[in-house]
């Protein structure tokens, strides 16, 4: 009896101490070391993707944000993106090299931006880039983590300045050629609605007034098998770039819209 409790003493004064429960097995130390030291590096390298994928979802934003700077001024004649040179953009600002090395699948070719739109009727546009993270790990069950960022973009119209002595007179719109003024930047008169229809259905056509459209006198409407118009227009154009679709507005001071009447949809 005595020598059983002086057993199970030692037994309990070595397990108190921390001492493994294996140490009745030789070469047990060893084997759990051999076990414990795969498991910690492949948690600092779980670590370590960790904050490469991160790195990159913060580099691929700052590329699109760059690439939304460009895009907004470079769509302002022309509300239409090319997702193309957004991906050049895209990859100029974070760097072809950096992209190589990082952990995207394909590298400085693997970020699609074809998703990317802008609407001409609004100038409001999204970039969108999709790429693939791949995983570092041999054997690993994924052969790479889909991502996918965007941002929102509005096409620069120019700058509006404050008007030295003209202190808190109201501000309206006009443009160059119009006879009224607008109170509303985004009037229908001003944001014009452009719909591409069939050239075939042009004639069967009307506009908000219930008018027929002509032939545009700048662009002479073409030959092309799709036009454009505009909900209160009266003329179809063969291009987009055409500058009767465009309107240029100015931001003045109501006292120099002088001769100009308010417009009947946003004047009053």
């Amino acid at each position: 009896m005595t020598n059983n409790n002086t057993t199970l003493r030692s037994s309990y004064k070595h397990l108190n101490g921390k001492v493994s429960v294996f140490t009745q097995w030789k070469g047990s130390i060893t084997v759990e070391a051999s076990m414990a030291v795969p498991i910690f590096f492949f948690a600092i390298l779980c670590l370590v993707c960790m904050f490469e994928i991160m790195a990159v979802e913060i580099a691929v934003r700052g590329g699109l944000q760059y690439a939304g700077r460009i895009v907004s001024q470079e769509t302002y004649p022309l509300a239409v993106v090319r997702p193309a040179k957004i991906e050049e953009y895209v990859v100029g600002s974070i760097g072809a090299e950096r992209l190589e090395r990082s952990l995207i699948v394909g590298g400085s070719t693997g970020i699609d931006c074809g998703e990317s739109y802008m609407s001409v009727r609004t100038g409001i546009g999204k970039l969108t880039a999709h790429y693939k993270i791949r995983i570092p790990v041999p054997g690993f069950i994924l052969d790479g983590i889909e991502k996918e960022q965007s941002i929102r973009i509005k096409a620069w119209t120019g700058y509006e300045r404050e008007f030295a002595g003209y202190a808190g007179e109201e501000t309206v719109y006009v443009t160059e050629s119009g006879m009224v003024y607008h109170r509303d930047y985004h009037c229908t008169y001003l944001d014009l609605s452009i719909q591409s229809v069939s050239r075939s259905d042009i004639s069967e056509r009307r506009n908000t007034d219930g008018g027929k459209y002509y032939a545009c006198w700048i662009c002479g409407g073409g030959n092309t098998s799709n036009v454009y118009i505009t909900g209160s227009g009266n003329k179809y154009h063969s291009s987009l770039a055409c500058s009767g679709l465009k309107r240029t507005v100015y931001a003045v001071p109501v006292s120099e819209a002088i001769g100009k009447g308010a417009c009947i949809r946003c004047g009053k």
